[in-house]
């Protein structure tokens, strides 16, 4: 009976030293970590600083988990964000000057710069080792969704290329942005602008050839960024500064790193994409200087964007920079 119950007093010591040693560890428990629901235009190694961050667990540094969902289309995301089905989205800035120029209160505000050119490429049916932008004068091009980031810079390069949308050839503004892939191998166009690794599992099946990058002809602009409604923002501040110092952290690593070991770490998030292609990927990324390098807009930068949707027809009238971006947890991150 003695030796049953030292048995019996052994194993409540035991189980308490487990308890005591598990307490030690809350800070690394999941449970511990505040879920944040991410709601991303499409899924694309464009995006390869946010991957690393959640990957390398920069996010969990700060506290975080974060749930990714893939809205198909910045519309989409913004109606998301809006009515709270996601606590913070991530697509081009202006969806978030649409909704302010609506009148809208409690609008969404830009707080975080991931990507700074556009990062779609164009892809035609035949290869074409001299291609000229003029080339398109005639044509049929797929340019993504009307009111979108992607269409408008598109436009904005054409035109700067001295080719009028719609007049000199045709842009397809008909097609939601998920599904241009799949409409053009099915046969529409003969172009279309699509964002990697997309255009290179194109490519690889001879279905389509990368003739260009639109990114790196059309210039610097916010193409994708973090928002939030301004209540969220609001009711959450200490959230989004960890929030915006973990993509801070992903855009470091990877402006350090090479287009092989970004490709080693956002591998998980891209099962479909072998190492080799996932690495070609990146580093065309890295060769047009995609990627912001800290989460600060800037304001000439902002200031292009709504001169290309003033191009494009989709602004009436300009919005204050200080009212859509808040660069103040971007700058606090950087000077740490």
């Amino acid at each position: 009976m003695r030796k049953f119950a030292k048995r019996c007093l052994a194993l409540l010591a035991a189980m308490v030293m487990l308890f005591a040693l598990a307490g030690c560890n809350t800070k690394e428990q999941p449970q511990d970590l505040v879920t944040i629901e991410l709601n991303e235009v499409t899924h694309s190694v464009f995006y390869a600083p946010q991957y690393a961050a959640m990957e390398l667990g920069f996010f969990e540094e700060e506290g975080l988990r974060v749930e990714l969902t893939n809205g198909g289309g910045a519309d989409k995301v913004m109606t998301a964000v809006l009515t709270g089905g996601s606590d913070i989205g991530l697509a081009g800035p202006e969806a978030s000057i649409y909704v302010y120029g609506e009148g809208r209160e409690d609008h969404c505000v830009v707080f975080a710069q991931l990507t700074k050119r556009d990062g779609a490429f164009l892809v035609s049916r035949e290869p074409d080792p001299d291609f000229d932008w003029k080339d398109l004068a005639g044509s049929y091009v797929i340019g993504g969704r009307a009111g979108g980031v992607p269409l408008m810079t598109f436009e904005y390069l054409l035109r700067q290329k001295g080719l009028t949308p719609n007049v000199d050839l045709t842009v397809d503004s008909s097609v939601q942005f998920n599904m241009m892939a799949g409409a053009f191998t099915g046969g529409t166009g003969d172009y279309v602008a699509l964002f990697e690794p997309t255009a290179s599992l194109l490519e690889r099946e001879g279905k389509g050839y990368i003739l260009a990058s639109i990114g790196e002809q059309a210039g610097e602009v916010p193409y994708t960024a973090y928002f939030a409604s301004k209540s969220y923002i609001e009711q959450n501040p200490d959230i989004i500064e960890s929030f915006t110092r973990a993509v801070y952290k992903g855009q470091q690593w990877v402006k350090e790193h090479s287009a092989e070991e970004i490709a080693q770490a956002i591998e998980p998030y891209f099962p479909d994409t072998d190492l080799e292609l996932l690495t070609a990927v990146t580093q065309r990324h890295k060769d047009i200087d995609a990627w912001n390098d800290t989460p600060i807009m800037k304001q000439s930068s902002f200031d292009k964007l709504q001169e290309i949707m003033e191009q494009a027809g989709e602004l009436s009238a300009r919005v204050p920079f200080d009212e859509v971006v808040d660069n103040s947890f971007g700058e606090k991150v950087t000077k740490e």
